[in-house]
This record gives structure tokens, sequence and C-alpha cells, in this order.
């Protein structure tokens, strides 16, 4: 078996991410049915998003019939080639069930099992069909909008950092959320919450965002994004011994993080404590 180069798995990617893209921008069109709630009422799929992962899911058995795949709307299965994709069909479903511009398709390829504890990221693509916007990375090959290359902000103080973040589904613990940014509000210069944290990740990378945080994510919400943002120069990391950002992932320029990183512990520490995801 042939072992594939980056750039062939990065291309296949970023294909796969704009024809899915297309048909999650014409379901969108031609109007949204909800399918189903899942950990709460507010955590909605639609119909769009088990059609676009199972249209995503096809072209890459029909490309790559060896590898393993994780997705949000379907069971994980595994491969022999020791090579999986990670898959979110339609990350921000809420933007999309409201007709807001800020939703992606995101897809990565990783080195290992389904666990970002242990995989290592190789390429992956987060399509914005809504805004013609397509992110895309390799290990060791740099990061793009575009075809534009995309490089971090450094050299921003902490006061004048635009932050972004995230909220979970479940309304109690966004009352604790929302306790962390008020703790953070008067420390930077705003903070904003755009619901898709694909496209957040992205953000960092392209500028449009100092740093991003978000606590509670799944492998599928960061595994493509999170390698935009460290090839655009970021540090992508969580609290302590949690490589997978489970208990906190935070993405910004190395500075920002090392000045950012202890005040966000600090508030996580004071109003979140230690509870599950």
């Amino acid at each position: 078996m042939t072992t594939p180069t980056s750039l062939e798995l990065l291309t296949l990617a970023q294909q796969t991410a704009v024809t899915a893209g297309e048909l999650a921008r014409t379901r969108r069109v031609e109007g949204v049915e909800i399918a189903a709630s899942k950990s709460s009422p507010e955590d909605v799929v639609t119909l769009a998003d088990r059609e676009t992962e199972a249209l995503v899911r096809g072209l890459l058995a029909d490309a790559r019939p060896q590898d393993g795949f994780y997705g949000e709307e379907s069971s994980a299965t595994s491969g022999t080639s020791g090579l999986t994709w990670v898959v979110d069909p339609i990350d921000g479903t809420v933007n999309y069930l409201y007709g807001i511009p800020f939703y992606a398709v995101s897809i990565a390829v990783v080195e290992g099992d389904a666990d970002p504890a242990t995989w290592r990221a190789l390429a992956g693509a987060v399509r914005n069909p809504a805004i013609d916007e397509l992110f895309s990375a390799r290990a060791g090959g740099g990061a793009e909008l575009n075809g534009r290359a995309l490089q971090v902000k450094t050299g921003v103080p902490l006061s004048l950092a635009l932050f972004g973040t995230g909220f979970s589904y479940d309304s109690e613990r966004r009352v604790r959320q929302a306790s962390v940014v008020h703790g953070l509000i008067d420390r930077v210069r705003d903070v904003r919450r755009m619901g898709a944290a694909s496209l957040d990740l992205c953000s960092v990378a392209a500028g449009r965002l100092d740093l991003y945080y978000e606590r509670g994510l799944h492998p599928w919400d960061h595994a493509a994004g999170a390698l935009v943002a460290a090839e655009a120069g970021a540090k992508v990391g969580a609290f302590g011994d949690d490589p997978a950002g489970i208990d906190l992932l935070i993405a910004a320029a190395p500075d920002l993080y090392a000045t950012a990183e202890p005040v966000l512990a600090k508030l996580f520490e004071e109003f979140m404590g230690h509870e599950d995801k």
C-alpha cells in the first residue's frame, strides 16, 4: 500500500470540504429541517448535518477505503492504514439553522486512531460556503485561506487582545461560563462568541481573533481548526494533562498565550472548578 503524502491528503480534504460545503449551502437555501435534539433541546441536529456527513463519508471511503472515520453524526470506525478522518459536517449548526453565515464543514485526517490524546494531525480543511472561504493546513506546510498564507499576529498585549470563546448548550454551565467572561472582560479589548469552534480557531490563524478559548469541545470541533491555527504559528494547548482539549482549549500567538493562560486558569478554577464536560 502506497503511503500518501500530506499534500495528497490535504487535496482530498479540501476537495471533499468544498463539495460537502456546497451541499450544506444548497440545503440552507432550500430550508432547514431539524432532525433531532442531542444533549439538550437547544443542541440540535438538522437533516442537512446527517446528509452532509453521509456525503463526506462516502467520498472519503471511495478515495481511501482503508482509512478510519470519526464523525459527529455517525459511529467511529477503525481502518487498516493508520489514518483516521475526523469530520464535523456542519460546525455551527445553530448559526446554520438561523441563517447566520458562520458555519463550516470541518475535515481533518490524523495519524492514529480516533483519540485526540494520541493522534497527530496531518492535514485539515475548514470550508465556510456561505462566504466562500476555505481554510487549510498540512503538518509542516503552513496554513492558508483561499491560497493566501496565514500568520498569527504577535506582540498583542492582553489589554488589547480580542478574545473568542463558546458556551455550552447546558444553561447552568453557560451561567458559569458567563462568570468567566465577566472576570475577563475588563482585562482585554473585548470578547466575541460566534458559534463555530473550527472557524474560531481559523480566525486566530487569520488575525481576526487574537485568542480563542473554550471548554468542553469534542474532537471533531477542533481537529482541523487547531491544525490551521498551529500551522499559522499559534500555540494550541489545554490545561494540565489534557491534550484532547476537553478541559480547555486555548489558541493564540505564543507570547499572548503565555500571558493569558494563567489568567484563564485562575478564572476557570474560580468559576468552573473541575466539573465534567
